[in-house]
């Protein structure tokens, strides 16, 4: 159930607003115990600065507060960056917040890691319903932080999105894959590729979220979510509302506390009317505009994810990045020996990439997009160009297109919907559709 929640009409909710949300559902409900925050990196918008220091005070009665990226598969922070992540100074680390944990999450290290249990062929049949494919695993191992389990208490603090894989972000997804093992993470990837993105993003109710949640009914330890509903408003709005957060273009137009399911479904339905932006018609050229947040094509394919529907049939979705120069830092290897591909490339050849990691797959047909095979000739829907510091002799290795972003001038694409073209400066958040 929703203990407590906040929603803004209009704007942004004021300080004021979001404390009394997080009192009434936290406060003094976790004295004297040892919790757990997970919160999200930098590839989330939200005004973490902010919050942080509200869950501090809020949760000053625990024994111990530590604070948890989840980080899934990506790479995780020096103790400069997370205190950069979480707005302190290296002298506050030392002084006011000396006693508050920062962790990072390491996917990739078994000793960090420990097994709820396994989710076996016939409920993963189960549960993946019509997107069952026999390219799934045969059974699931559960592997999680174990710090999950060295802890009285877990709160999620996270916003919720339309998600390509998961249908909308935050909730359970902190968990799985945010503080999974690779099992996890690559077994839900996949099935979000299966589902597809048209089939999945802005769904509440989809195959990965309900493996998500099988495999956290496995967690015995208590859970409370703070479920955020992030809004981008001019900055001066911001401000005036929130001062830690007022530079960052982006504040909170809602806040849900409570249990981690139903409070979920509460902001996934707020989200749904928040985050997607219905058009008239599609576009037949879309300059996705890719913010600095997302530093490399693992994550930029979300500006990808997010306008695909937009764009039509035989058109052309441009990502520029002109400040991203690696495709990724942990998957790079993969992804160069896959190229990006729609799904029906890779089922049909299966033999010939079933050996690559799941997860590294499903990125790639995720960011490639919805398409056909006629034989075994591709043909996606939309043709896909990326404008940024990967140079064209590997963007063709990657099967992608390329345009150098200095011929770029995102002023000459503004207000031309008549004509067909799209401009969205800042993409990967906010889902468009056709009405």
């Amino acid at each position: 159930m929703v203990n407590a929640q906040a929603i803004a009409k209009t704007g942004l909710l004021t300080q004021d607003q979001i404390m009394d949300a997080l009192q009434k559902g936290l406060g003094g409900k976790l004295a004297g115990q040892k919790v757990l925050v997970l919160i999200p990196d930098h590839t989330r918008s939200m005004p973490l600065p902010e919050l942080f220091r509200m869950m501090v005070e809020v949760l000053h009665d625990a024994r111990e507060v530590n604070f948890m990226v989840a980080l899934g598969t990506h790479p995780g922070y020096d103790e400069a960056g997370l205190n950069d992540l979480v707005g302190i100074t290296a002298a506050e680390r030392a002084t006011t917040f000396k006693s508050i944990g920062l962790l990072n999450h390491a996917w990739d290290d078994p000793a960090t890691l420990v097994s709820l249990g396994v989710i076996d062929q016939d409920e993963i049949k189960q549960l993946a319903g019509p997107s069952y494919h026999t390219s799934l695993p045969d059974e699931i191992n559960i592997r999680i932080n174990k710090a999950v389990l060295e802890h009285d208490h877990i709160v999620i603090l996270g916003p919720t999105f339309p998600h390509e894989v998961v249908g909308f972000s935050g909730g359970a997804k902190y968990f799985f894959p945010g503080i999974s093992g690779p099992d996890v993470i690559n077994a839900t990837h996949w099935l979000g590729a299966l589902a597809t993105v048209l089939g999945t993003i802005g769904i509440k109710d989809t195959p990965v979220r309900a493996v998500i949640h099988a495999a956290t009914r496995r967690l015995k330890t208590p859970v409370t979510l703070v479920a955020l509903i992030v809004q981008s408003l001019p900055a001066e709005a911001l401000q005036a509302a929130s001062p830690h957060g007022g530079g960052h273009g982006y504040g909170l137009g809602g806040i849900f506390v409570g249990d981690v399911y139903e409070t979920w479904e509460a902001a996934a339905d707020v989200s749904s009317e928040r985050h997607i932006k219905w058009c008239d018609h599609p576009y037949k050229r879309v300059l996705s505009g890719c913010p600095p947040m997302y530093d490399e094509l693992w994550t930029a394919g979300k500006c990808m994810y997010k306008m695909e529907s937009v764009v039509e049939v035989g058109g052309e979705l441009i990502i520029y990045a002109p400040h991203l120069d690696v495709v990724s830092h942990v998957h790079g290897k993969y992804i160069y020996e896959a190229g990006y591909h729609i799904l029906p490339y890779f089922l049909q050849d299966w033999d010939r990439y079933k050996y690559l990691p799941l997860g590294a797959l499903a990125h790639c047909t995720h960011v490639r997009g919805s398409g056909v095979m006629e034989g075994w000739v591709e043909k996606p829907n939309v043709k896909l160009t990326l404008a940024s510091k990967v140079p064209p002799e590997e963007c063709a290795k990657l099967n992608l297109g390329y345009m150098d972003p200095l011929t770029i001038d995102p002023a000459e694409w503004q207000n031309r919907e008549d004509e067909g073209i799209l401009y969205v400066a800042k993409a990967g958040e906010q889902l468009y559709k056709v009405k």
